[in-house]
Formats: structure tokens, sequence, C-alpha cells
């Protein structure tokens, strides 16, 4: 299991490592980084999944999260700052949550509602600050 660094939201008191991968082993553990995807601070779409229910439940209470909320993700190279600027619930096949984006954005994705994985919620912010 390779630790990346660690994501930090205050609204919804997550303070937790951040794994690469997105399997349910990994996610067990913690957040998972879509593979592929950015990392935190570089251009384009940073990916992260998690549970709501089981084993950390690190996502929760993820849909209390509203927009001027902060995500930090601190890194080998420093602390990287995302503002979440929406929130939309999707189906499972929404898999354009995932797209490279033009600008530097981070996408958090976990099973809606919490116990089902009829749908997903979806949690896109913005980079505002970094090193």
């Amino acid at each position: 299991m390779i630790e990346l660094g660690s994501i930090y939201i205050p609204a919804i008191d997550v303070n937790a490592v951040m794994y690469e991968g997105i399997r349910m082993t990994t996610l067990d553990y913690g957040p998972g980084h879509w593979p592929g995807s950015a990392m935190p601070g570089q251009p384009g779409n940073v990916v992260v999944g998690g549970h709501r229910t089981s084993k950390h439940k690190v996502f929760r209470r993820v849909d209390e999260l509203v927009p001027g909320d902060e995500i930090f993700f601190t890194m080998p190279d420093g602390v990287y700052k995302y503002v979440v600027n929406r929130i939309e619930i999707v189906e499972p096949t929404a898999v354009w949550i995932v797209d490279p984006t033009p600008t530097p954005q981070a996408t958090l994705f976990a099973c809606h509602p919490p116990g089902s994985t009829r749908q997903r919620i979806i949690v896109f912010s913005d980079l505002v600050s970094g090193p």
C-alpha cells in the first residue's frame, strides 16, 4: 500500500492518510487517489474516493460540505488548499468525473446515499494555494 500524503477537511473532521488506488481493499485503509489522475497541486483533476459506511467511514459526512469549505492535501512537496465549488449526485456510470480538467481541481467521490451503491456523491473543488 503506497501512502501519498494526507487529506484534511476541517468542516467534516476528516484528517486521514491518502493512499494510491481505489480498490475496495485500499479504501478500507483510507481515502484513495484514482491512478492516473493529477496529483495535488498539479494541473488537472485530482480524484479521490472514500467510504461512507464501512471501515473508517472517512467520507461519511461528505454530504455536509458546502461551497467555500476547504480541503487540504499535505504532500511531500507541501500543502495544497482547495475550496469546494459544488456538490452533485450522479449515477455510478458517470465516469466523466475522473476526466482531466484544464485547471487544477480536486474531485472527491463516495457512494450515496450512505449504505447504498445506487448513486455517487461528488464534491468538486478548485486549487487556491500551494507551497
